[in-house]
């Protein structure tokens, strides 16, 4: 499979599973939120993954319509975590939590913003412009030489090198997680996303020995994904704590213990080291 047909059916299927949970998202519903959520981070990375060959004009147009939507979306995705993680305080009576009823007002405030915003013409115009690009956008059409190679070039070998370096970068970075602060911890739990994704688009488009490797891997990374992503749980809901206290609110929950940090990253630099004993 050449590149350029690679790229057109992993984003247009994560393009297509964006719009398929639009409904449910703005009538309020949390996991068509979340896969609404995962489906354009699945459909930026791609878009990065590929980005030599699919660098044009529209793409920085696109790239920044994106941007606005996973804003939203990702706000929302913030507060139904941390209030998922409020209601464990006492599974009984979640209601009886500290300042529920607070968490749960805001969240009505964020869901009728994004729901505007999901009803609006400008996503309209994202979703049309996006699917468009993907199809017959300039980059698919550029007769320059080096242009017209990327876009024949086997999806396999480049795939191949591309998840190498990012796999190189990722492990070169996990070797300081236990002394990385918020930011940085949250920028290896990003590259670690782009990875992850990267490879579970790849498996059903080529077979190749070399790429089994990679299948292998993905064990390890969702492994640190899964810490590294209920440590960024932490620093969000821990944020939004904060940001309800400026409004009055008071929040004497706390999201991030030292002891569930310490254990967390633990975890993820257990994969981290088995990732790369693999060959």
């Amino acid at each position: 499979m050449a590149c350029d047909t690679a790229f057109r059916v992993i984003a247009r299927r994560h393009l297509v599973d964006l719009t398929r949970h639009h409904d449910a998202t703005c009538k309020g519903d949390p996991v068509a939120l979340h896969r609404m959520r995962m489906a354009l981070t699945h459909l930026r990375t791609a878009i990065l993954f590929f980005s030599p060959m699919v660098a044009d004009a529209t793409r920085t147009r696109v790239k920044v319509e994106l941007k606005w939507l996973n804003a939203h979306l990702g706000i929302m995705r913030d507060l139904d975590v941390a209030i998922e993680r409020l209601k464990a305080i006492d599974k009984r009576r979640p209601q009886a939590a500290p300042h529920y009823r607070a968490w749960t007002t805001k969240r009505a405030e964020i869901h009728r913003h994004l729901a505007r915003a999901l009803r609006s013409a400008r996503y309209q115009r994202l979703v049309k412009s996006a699917s468009d690009w993907i199809e017959r956008g300039p980059w698919s059409i550029n007769e320059e030489k080096q242009a017209v190679l990327m876009r024949a070039s086997p999806v396999a070998a480049y795939s191949l090198r591309k998840l190498a370096r990012w796999q190189e970068k990722l492990l070169k970075k996990s070797r300081k997680l236990v002394t990385m602060g918020v930011k940085k911890r949250h920028r290896v739990r990003i590259l670690n996303k782009k990875l992850s994704y990267s490879i579970g688009s790849f498996e059903d488009l080529f077979s190749d020995k070399k790429f089994s490797r990679y299948q292998t891997a993905l064990k390890y990374l969702r492994k640190a994904q899964k810490s590294l992503g209920q440590l960024n749980d932490d620093a969000r809901g821990h944020s939004l704590a904060a940001a309800l206290e400026r409004e009055g609110v008071r929040v004497s929950f706390q999201f991030l213990s030292h002891k569930r940090e310490k254990r967390l990253i633990q975890e993820a630099t257990a994969a981290y080291r088995n990732l790369a004993t693999l060959e």
